[in-house]
């Protein structure tokens, strides 16, 4: 006997999943709600899509409170090109000051973020520069992707204006942040007259960046910089993350997206190999709306890549359910929905810039979906000859064997139905439905196409499949 999942369970975990996960009960904690004061939020992790929702959070929440000062607490080697982008372009529109405090690093497109802010403070021993663009592998990408960071990091610095210098008579306009500076960040070939040669690329030390304007002030804390500005005073409210924006964080994990696809695909497994549906197919539906729901959040999934997925399990379930043997709609099902799996790993901004290192992520992510789908496979078959046989498990699984000297067989023996003549109900190509005598049966063609409505005659039965030729006699 099969013991079989409850769906009123599954129906209750799936709704606590969702609300949680597609962000219908999230809220960010803060240490006060009170309107004005400095609002302060961290950039301690990789610059991509989450961080991205984080900024654009934090400054819509400071605007709201009607902050004086938004506050980045930056330690950040660097991230996506594309995120940084849209981070340094929200910053500079911002009608609210915004101050960077580099604990330690703003390195590569933290350093396109931090140049964007209005002030930079640093700690004794940070760091800011290194803005090669890289790829995967931390190799530099050809030079017109170099290009376009060079020209970004120019226009950042060059957004914060000159300074008027006046010496007696004579006035002169300065770059308050040299953009020159900005591009040697980038391009090792650029050298700055007292600061660097033109074969390495810049990275400034704090000394390094308060003389050539890149840096207000070193300080320790984050109490410095509101002590500096005369905003000691001034209430702080920080952005936290809430508990369901750390599971989000989480589940993004390669090793553990790894490990749902293997639920997925080991699922989908399992429920074929019992009857009715249950605790293996309910599995896979939790494992991936565990799998697609952050990633569609963050923004790197899409809703087609959803869709792709979706069209392939139900082309996988007619060719089950519907059709008989396994041909074309089961195949395009499975390359459908382990390309859907695929594609949902992949950023989906890469394209923006670069087919090459697209097509490349997309191979990336192929490989991973494949070897863990054969993993998945492996292990299913394993644990379906060795690990359900334990008494606890056992409820999951069919147990009974069937034997055939006791009288069971896997399908009914219409042998008796050899040389009777029917018509056919379907295409058969080669496998369609065939009426004989007001019933219908599953057939296969053995010698080409037979259309819908054409006679047909049952030449032999095999392997519990009826096989059948156009009745030539009557046409």
């Amino acid at each position: 006997m099969t013991c079989k999942f409850s769906f009123s369970k599954l129906a209750a975990v799936l709704l606590f999943v969702s609300l949680n996960v597609f962000g219908l009960n999230r809220h960010h904690a803060v240490e006060t709600e009170q309107r004005g004061g400095v609002y302060v939020f961290d950039m301690m992790d990789e610059i991509g899509p989450a961080m991205w929702r984080t900024t654009m959070q934090s400054l819509r929440k400071a605007m709201e409170m009607k902050a004086e000062l938004i506050l980045i607490h930056m330690n950040t080697y660097g991230g996506l090109l594309d995120a940084a982008d849209s981070i340094r372009t929200k910053i500079l529109t911002c009608p609210i000051p915004v101050y960077v405090f580099v604990d330690n690093n703003a390195i590569s497109a933290g350093a396109l973020i931090a140049i964007s802010a209005d002030k930079i403070y640093m700690r004794e021993g940070a760091s800011i520069g290194a803005a090669t663009v890289v790829n995967q592998t931390g190799e530099a990408v050809p030079d017109k992707y170099q290009s376009f960071m060079r020209s970004m990091m120019r226009a950042t610095a060059e957004s914060h204006g000159k300074d008027t210098i006046v010496y007696g008579k004579d006035t002169t306009y300065r770059w308050r942040r040299d953009p020159q500076i900005a591009e040697a960040m980038v391009d090792p070939s650029v050298s700055v007259k007292g600061l660097i040669d033109s074969t390495k690329v810049l990275t400034m030390t704090v000394d390094e960046a308060i003389r050539h304007g890149y840096c207000e002030g070193k300080v320790a804390d984050i109490e410095d910089i509101l002590a500096v500005n005369g905003m000691s005073d001034r209430q702080v409210t920080r952005y936290v993350l809430s508990p369901t924006e750390k599971i989000i964080h989480f589940l993004i994990n390669p090793i553990l997206q790894s490990i749902l696809i293997m639920l997925i695909i080991g699922g989908i497994y399992f429920e074929l190999q019992t009857p009715g549906i249950g605790f293996a197919l309910g599995v896979s539906v939790l494992a991936a709306l565990l799998y697609f729901a952050p990633l569609f959040i963050e923004g790197i999934a899409n809703h087609w890549e959803l869709a792709l997925f979706l069209v392939g399990l139900l082309l996988i379930g007619i060719e089950i359910f519907a059709l008989p043997g396994f041909g074309v709609a089961g195949i395009s099902g499975i390359i459908l929905m382990l390309f859907g799996i695929s594609l949902a790993m992949v950023d989906n901004i890469v394209f923006k810039w670069d087919w090459t290192y697209g097509l490349l992520s997309i191979f990336k992510s192929v490989c991973i979906v494949l070897l863990s789908s054969v993993g998945a496979l492996a292990l299913s078959i394993w644990a379906g000859r060795y690990f359900f046989k334990s008494r606890t498990l056992s409820r999951f699984m069919l147990q009974a064997e069937q034997k055939s000297s006791e009288g069971y067989v896997s399908f009914d023996d219409w042998s008796s139905l050899t040389g009777s003549v029917g018509i056919a109900r379907s295409i058969l190509h080669p496998a369609g439905k065939i009426e004989i005598n007001g019933k219908l049966y599953d057939a296969i063609s053995e010698r080409g196409y037979i259309n819908a409505g054409q006679q047909v005659k049952i030449i032999r039965f095999e392997t519990g499949q009826l096989y059948v030729t156009a009745n030539s006699e009557n046409m």
